[in-house]
């Protein structure tokens, strides 16, 4: 089932605070906490599922918005975007140093605020798929990286309309090419993506997808039924190749 992104706002100003967070809820974003100093959001970050973070650079305790951004820099892999009254050069020169995936100046309307959120998730997702590609990710982050736009392990990010929506790879049932789309099947809904096939066969778990065809790939755990030609999934007939049909014989007999 897909799930909306899901963001921690730390905004010392109570009425700032509480406005982004009607903003964010219309959009269609979930507030996961609304919290004012630097050890709230860390115990927030620890304890609750974070997709992003919006942080004011100067908060109410004596670690600030900087030294939150430091803080998650070296402990989590999710993006977070500066949200600040101060533009000046020497407070700027001081936010790049922890390299923040937004920036945005106040006062903002609310399509400020979805834009830059919109351009941080994609640059974020963006940079995860050029490491991948080129090699670039360390050992301890090759699982995610292999994923490539995910950021949770059992989940990949797919966009719809507005909003990037969490996946669960369980409830992936097949994913179907259609010229230079990809038709991602859950249970009930359908998105599309821009991909190779090959590409986003990567993207996920290896010992749960399978390329059964050119132009498919399903999750063995929704296979209802198998013959010659086809499997079914959710009352879907999908066509396998002779290599896929050999493999899930075998396994049917192992």
């Amino acid at each position: 089932m897909e799930q909306p992104i899901k963001i921690l706002i730390v905004e010392d100003n109570v009425i700032i605070a509480d406005d982004m967070q009607s903003m964010l809820e219309e959009i269609g974003y979930e507030i996961v906490d609304n919290v004012i100093v630097y050890e709230q959001a860390v115990e927030v970050l620890k304890t609750q599922q974070v997709d992003l973070v919006l942080i004011d650079i100067i908060l109410a305790s004596d670690k600030t918005g900087i030294d939150l951004g430091k803080h998650i820099r070296e402990n989590y892999d999710i993006p977070f975007i500066f949200v600040t009254s101060n533009s000046d050069r020497a407070t700027v020169e001081n936010a790049k140093t922890v390299k923040p995936n937004g920036y945005l100046v106040k006062p903002f309307e609310q399509q400020d605020l979805y834009t830059s959120i919109e351009i941080a998730l994609s640059n974020f997702i963006y940079g995860k798929q050029t490491a991948a590609s080129n090699g670039t990710a360390n050992t301890a982050n090759t699982e995610d990286v292999a994923m490539s736009n995910s950021i949770l392990k059992d989940s990949i990010f797919v966009k719809k309309q507005h909003l990037y929506y969490r996946i669960q790879f369980g409830d992936i049932q097949f994913i179907k090419a259609d010229n230079v789309y990809l038709e991602v099947n859950t249970i009930d809904k359908k998105f599309l993506v821009r991909s190779p096939l090959k590409d986003y066969l990567e993207k996920l778990p290896q010992n749960k997808f399978y390329r059964a065809h050119k132009s498919y790939i399903v999750n063995v755990d929704h296979i209802d039924a198998i013959n010659s030609k086809d499997i079914m999934i959710n009352n879907t007939l999908i066509p396998i190749s002779k290599d896929f049909k050999e493999f899930i014989i075998s396994a049917m007999n192992s």
